[in-house]
């Protein structure tokens, strides 16, 4: 069973976060390397900056930002499958800044991970 969790890169690191990989494409405002205490980095699987900068964390956009960022996920088989390997080692939390929990890309990409297994 594929377990992948959520975490904000300005959350205190869990005990139990397994693998620990931040999406976006951006490092975090304000927080260092050694606090968020990664496994990975996969900047390959944050949304193009195009498609982030329309979205702008606007939920009446987010239905359309899913089906983009999808779009753009199916493009990029190698990030992928590079995420896929992780998770058939075990759990995995997808790191984010944002501060909308509810409309980011991590949600879209734990979405579309669970939605292609």
């Amino acid at each position: 069973m594929t377990s992948i969790y959520l975490r904000r890169a300005y959350d205190e690191p869990g005990k139990t976060d397994g693998q620990r990989i931040l999406i976006d494409r951006l490092w975090p405002r304000g927080v260092s390397k050694d606090e968020l205490e990664l496994d990975g980095w996969m900047k390959d699987l944050a949304p193009s900056d195009d498609l982030r900068k329309w979205f702008d964390h606007d939920p009446d956009r987010w239905d359309e930002f899913q089906a983009r960022y999808a779009r753009e996920l199916d493009d990029r088989k190698e990030a992928v499958g590079a995420m896929r390997e992780c998770l058939a080692k075990g759990r995995v939390t997808l790191i984010y800044g944002a501060r909308d929990r509810e409309h980011n890309n991590a949600v879209a990409l734990k979405a579309y991970l669970l939605d292609d297994l």
